[in-house]
């Protein structure tokens, strides 16, 4: 049977389409309900969608188009279903408190999510798509298990234990109590990377976008196929770009600092958290924001080395004087 042609080529119009068309559905029942049960279920099990409609519609079953796909599909099912099952255990996610009964802040949120969701599938999009896997038009790919082929799933692989088991770690820790108020987590693969599930996530799709390659690399395809397929590297550039400078580190960096600040030093700080700052920012010096690497390695490096090529970045950093400052005055408001 032949691939389903449906709007373009690549499948980029069909699947911003269904993208749209689940999200705003989400978005719907989400503002009228003014609950955050499924924002987060409705972002991850979209990819497993996209991906199995596209692995339909092309309907050419190739070992690496089957692989790809079910990888992808495996990592939304378990980010889904650890997103609903916490917020669930929760009852509420505090990202969304100050935008939850904003319509267009909340909107705006849902139409960022559509972004995320149909730029980062790209490669599989494209991959499973008549433009790139078609037989019948001459296009040829080579034989699953090329270099970039198992280069892909080792990356993936490694990228989704990081992910996956750095997730576990953070929530039995916090449902347990393992970690004593006033400290860091600083246990499991958190004590090498202050947030391994985004360096996790961050490998899983420079994995896929390495796996989903090979025809170019390897096959017989028109330059347009060939093109769009390198151009597909957006996605996990955007994931690098979103989860660095967007909703990721940026989004937690300061606010976890400020926490540990306050607990030392603001109006209300509590008796046996005189040190909490101090241990934090130890914990800053000894531990890489995002690249897992063991303590003893990373304390004694320089800090123009942290600062740059571990990532580290100044924008990052809570200023005692400014931000501390801010964060005291704002706590003492009643």
């Amino acid at each position: 049977m032949s691939p389903v042609h449906a709007l373009d080529q690549y499948y980029l119009a069909l699947t911003l389409l269904v993208t749209i068309g689940y999200q705003l559905s989400g978005f719907a029942i989400a503002w009228t309900l003014q609950f955050d049960k499924i924002t987060d279920f409705t972002g991850g099990s979209n990819f497993f969608f996209l991906a199995l409609l596209t692995l339909l519609a092309g309907n050419t079953y190739h070992t690496r188009n089957i692989v790809a796909s079910v990888l992808v599909m495996v990592w939304a099912v378990r980010i889904a279903g650890f997103l609903l099952f916490r917020v669930l255990k929760m009852g509420s996610d505090n990202r969304f408190d100050d935008i939850r009964s904003h319509f267009w802040k909340f909107l705006a949120f849902w139409i960022g999510q559509i972004l995320w969701i149909w730029t980062v599938s790209l490669p599989l999009t494209i991959l499973n798509s008549p433009g790139v896997s078609d037989p019948s038009t001459g296009r040829s790919t080579p034989k699953f298990g090329t270099s970039r082929d198992i280069a892909g799933i080792v990356v993936w692989a490694l990228g989704f234990i990081i992910e996956s088991v750095g997730d576990a770690q953070k929530y039995y820790y916090k449902a347990n109590k393992v970690i004593p108020k006033g400290q860091p987590t600083n246990k499991g693969l958190w004590k090498w990377s202050r947030h391994p599930p985004y360096f996790g996530e961050i490998m899983c799709w420079w994995g896929i976008w390495i796996l989903c390659l090979s025809p170019t690399t390897n096959g017989h395809l028109p330059s347009s196929s060939r093109a769009a397929q390198y151009g597909a590297i957006v996605s996990p550039i955007f994931t690098v770009l979103l989860l660095m400078f967007g909703s990721g580190l940026p989004t937690a960096e300061k606010p976890t600092a400020q926490k540990f600040f306050l607990l030392s030093h603001g109006p209300e700080s509590e008796d046996g958290h005189s040190d909490a700052w101090k241990e934090y920012k130890s914990y800053l010096q000894k531990t890489s924001i995002l690249i897992p690497l063991p303590p003893f390695l990373y304390r004694p490096l320089p800090t123009i080395l942290k600062r740059t090529i571990l990532l580290d970045f100044p924008m990052y950093q809570f200023n005692e004087l400014t931000d501390g400052m801010a964060a005291v005055e704002g706590d003492a408001r009643p």
